[in-house]
């Protein structure tokens, strides 16, 4: 599960990244609407990032948890992702607007599959 675990790095790291960026050079270009939006997708994106990494701590341990990992690393990617493009106006927003509930429902997907396979164990 090596890439799942870059991934889930990557994910941290970057919304680090995405978090300071909005917080300093976002603040004066964005309306308060659109930096409330930013810093829901690195609250997820970083949320989502450690259990990522805590799903596959226990999956080593036995669980079947690879399908709330791989959940969660395209939700993360579609959620936040969308809310990103969105928010800095990069590409059509009829086109982003439905990704981001896309997202969100496979964050779902992610922790129903987690919840399932704590009541099989």
């Amino acid at each position: 599960m090596k890439l799942p675990l870059i991934i889930a790095s990557l994910y941290g790291l970057l919304s680090v990244v995405f978090g300071a960026f909005g917080a300093h050079a976002l603040k004066d270009r964005f309306s308060p609407d659109q930096l409330t939006s930013w810093e829901t997708g690195v609250r997820y994106q970083m949320f989502h990032a450690v259990a990522m990494i805590l799903l596959l701590l226990l999956a080593d341990k036995g669980f079947n948890l690879k399908p709330s990992v791989w959940a969660f690393g395209l939700g993360t990617l579609l959620f936040s992702g969308s809310i990103y493009l969105l928010c800095l106006g990069i590409g059509p927003k009829a086109l982003w607007g439905p990704v981001t509930p896309l997202g969100g429902l496979a964050l779902i997907v992610g922790w129903v599959w987690l919840l399932v396979q704590a009541i099989r164990a």
